[in-house]
C-alpha cells in the first residue's frame, strides 16, 4: 500500500475562479431542458493558466467538468519582472484586447475576464483595455491567445511597438464559382440594357 501511494501522482494545486455561470435551455419535443454552463479559469500564480467551458445538469457537475477541461488546456505564460514581456494586441472574433507591460507598483489595471486570467497567471503589474466585445468567453480566449504569444526569451520592447496576432479561425470554404464584383454604375448599365 505504501508503494502505491509513493507512485500515485498528486493532483496539482490550481486556484479556480468561475468567470461566467449561465442557465441555458434546449427546446425538445417534450418542452424545455435546462442545464448550466460554467466558464472557469484556473491558475497556479506561477505562470500557468487554463480555461474550461462545460455544461451540466447542476452547477457542481458543470464546475467539475469545466475544471477537468481547463486542466487539459493549461498554458505557460512567460513573464519579465512580474509583468508581460511586451505590448500585444489580439483580435479574436468580435473581441479585441490590448495588453501593455507596466512598472512595479502599478498593479493590475485591466478589467473583466482579462483581469481574472492575469491574477491567476501571477502577473502583478499590467495595463490593458478591452476594445471590442464584452463577451466574457471571447475575451478569455483572446487573452489566452495573447499570453501564448509571449516567447521564453522575449525582451521588453519599446512602448510604441505592438505585435498583432490574428486568431487562427477556421474559415468555411465558399462556392467554387468565381465572384465578379461590379461597380454600381456597371450594375445600372446591365439593368438598363436588359429592358
Amino acid at each position: 500500500m505504501v508503494k502505491r501511494e509513493k507512485f500515485m501522482k498528486k493532483d496539482e494545486e490550481f486556484e479556480q475562479r468561475i468567470v461566467d455561470l449561465a442557465r441555458v435551455t434546449r427546446v425538445v419535443a417534450g418542452g424545455k431542458r435546462m442545464r448550466f454552463r460554467v466558464t472557469l479559469a484556473i491558475g497556479d500564480k506561477k505562470g500557468r493558466v487554463g480555461i474550461g467551458i462545460a455544461k451540466g445538469a447542476d452547477v457542481t457537475l458543470a464546475v467539475n467538468k469545466a475544471y477537468n477541461q481547463a486542466k487539459k488546456h493549461v498554458i505557460k505564460v512567460y513573464m519579465h519582472n512580474e509583468t508581460i514581456p511586451h505590448q500585444v494586441q489580439v483580435k479574436y472574433k468580435a473581441s479585441q484586447i490590448l495588453l501593455k507591460p507596466a512598472p512595479k507598483g502599478t498593479g493590475i489595471k485591466v478589467g473583466g475576464a482579462v483581469r481574472v486570467i492575469c491574477e491567476l497567471a501571477g502577473i502583478a503589474n499590467i495595463r490593458g483595455k478591452i476594445l471590442g466585445s464584452n463577451n466574457k468567453i471571447s475575451n478569455l480566449r483572446a487573452t489566452i491567445i495573447a499570453m501564448q504569444s509571449f516567447k521564453k526569451d522575449a525582451k521588453l520592447k519599446d512602448k510604441e511597438s505592438t505585435s498583432e496576432i490574428k486568431a487562427a479561425i477556421p474559415s468555411v470554404p465558399k462556392e467554387d464559382k468565381p465572384i465578379n464584383k461590379k461597380s454600381f454604375k456597371e450594375k445600372i448599365k446591365i439593368l438598363i440594357s436588359n429592358k
